[in-house]
């Protein structure tokens, strides 16, 4: 079983949680294989191409493989208990368990940061937006902690996923078909005036730039240390922010947008994935999905990782920390408000980007957080790195 660790997601409790599972599926003997970084995906295509993908995957991008037959298919009834059972699809299949909703790109906050900036309440719109920016410069306090240092580029992509969702994805979610379609490029108006945002908050001195040179269990580390007021990222911060609290409060607000709508960018799916050529397919299946219906292994993952399970009637524990809860608060309302969008560069299956696009776009990402790139060369060099793919 191919895992990763992060400082939320320790060795210990990949390895109860694999025992526990293990216990519930007769026959079954699991060997824990983990990624030298939380790159899964690439290093899963490493070993792939040398015969050796692993028989269970957990959160590996399954494009590519899927099309490739190097997958097990999952079945209409094996998903009639998730909420989103297509999520995630390729050519109309599942070949990864849609297992938990990860809102990206929400801004976690240092409230005693926008006290002492004397910031009445959080920002809605971009315009309100960059004057809590302004105000917090003004006060000596970098505004936003930004990350994608070494092998950690992800990290660098959730303020653009941010801006994105707000201003290219709700107005349409399937602008990632349309590159794949050719219908449309990166050099779109809309893509681009999104992007220059970013450019803007980088050339106003709203970013700390440090970060990009961070690996992301540094990024986290200084944001709680209080190198910035505000922390782009993802739910799983909730928990992290919950079981070891900073020395400051931390806040929660969605990615602002121009009219004041709460967009959350989102991935449903992240769960576990099989080898179609495991030595025991049902079995591995049989593993995967008891995975997913172990409550208490889905408790542990929800503690640890502010994870938003997606199996029907799940229920989190009722224990959860207030950020968890505040978190998860923004993303059901974004639910019920239809504005939960695609995350640029982490959607998956038939409306996403192909999987080996994603470290070049996070590679891009750090050009424009950092200045060297601005939104019109950015979209240049996208388009000239997926041309490259074709």
């Amino acid at each position: 079983m191919l895992t990763f660790e992060t400082p939320n997601l320790p060795a210990t409790l990949w390895d109860s949680a694999i025992a526990r599972v293990s216990a519930k599926v007769p026959g079954i003997k699991i060997r824990k294989l983990v990624t030298p970084n939380v790159d899964r995906t690439t290093y899963a295509k490493q070993l792939a191409s040398s015969g050796q993908l692993p028989d269970v995957m957990m959160a590996v991008n399954p494009q590519g493989f899927a099309e490739g037959g190097q997958l097990a298919e999952f079945t209409p009834e094996e998903l009639k208990d998730y909420a989103y059972p297509k999520s995630g699809a390729i050519n109309g299949k599942i070949y990864q368990l849609p297992t938990n909703a990860q809102p990206q790109s929400l801004l976690y906050y240092n409230k005693d940061d926008f006290a002492k900036a004397k910031i009445g309440k959080v920002p809605a719109t971009w315009a309100e937006f960059l004057d809590a920016c302004a105000k917090l410069k003004a006060a000596g306090i970098t505004p936003i902690a930004v990350g994608g240092g070494g092998q950690d580029t992800f990290a660098s992509m959730y303020a653009w996923a941010g801006v994105l969702g707000t201003d290219v994805f709700l107005a349409n979610p399937g602008f990632a078909t349309e590159i794949k379609s050719k219908a449309k490029n990166f050099t779109d108006p809309a893509f681009v005036k999104a992007t220059e945002k970013i450019a803007q908050l980088s050339k106003l001195g709203y970013l700390d730039k440090e970060g990009t040179s961070r690996s992301y269990a540094d990024h986290e580390k200084a944001f709680r240390a209080g190198s910035a007021a505000m922390y782009p990222m993802g739910s799983w911060f909730a928990t992290s922010a919950d079981n070891d609290k900073p020395s400051f409060e931390v806040g929660v607000f969605a990615w602002p947008s121009d009219d004041g709508k709460a967009v959350v960018p989102n991935l449903t799916g992240g769960g576990i994935s099989v080898s179609a050529k495991a030595e025991n397919v049902e079995l591995a299946k049989r593993f995967a999905l008891e995975w997913t219906k172990d409550k208490e292994t889905s408790d542990a993952f929800t503690k640890a990782d502010g994870t938003f399970n997606t199996v029907a009637g799940y229920q989190p524990p009722a224990d959860m920390g207030p950020l968890f809860k505040e978190t998860l608060a923004i993303y059901e309302k974004a639910v019920k408000d239809g504005t939960v969008v695609p995350a640029f560069s982490i959607e998956q299956g038939d409306n996403g980007l192909p999987a080996e696009f994603t470290v070049p776009i996070q590679q891009i990402a750090v050009e424009l957080l950092d200045g060297t790139s601005d939104a019109a060369a950015v979209a240049k060099k996208l388009n000239d790195e997926y041309a490259a793919l074709q």
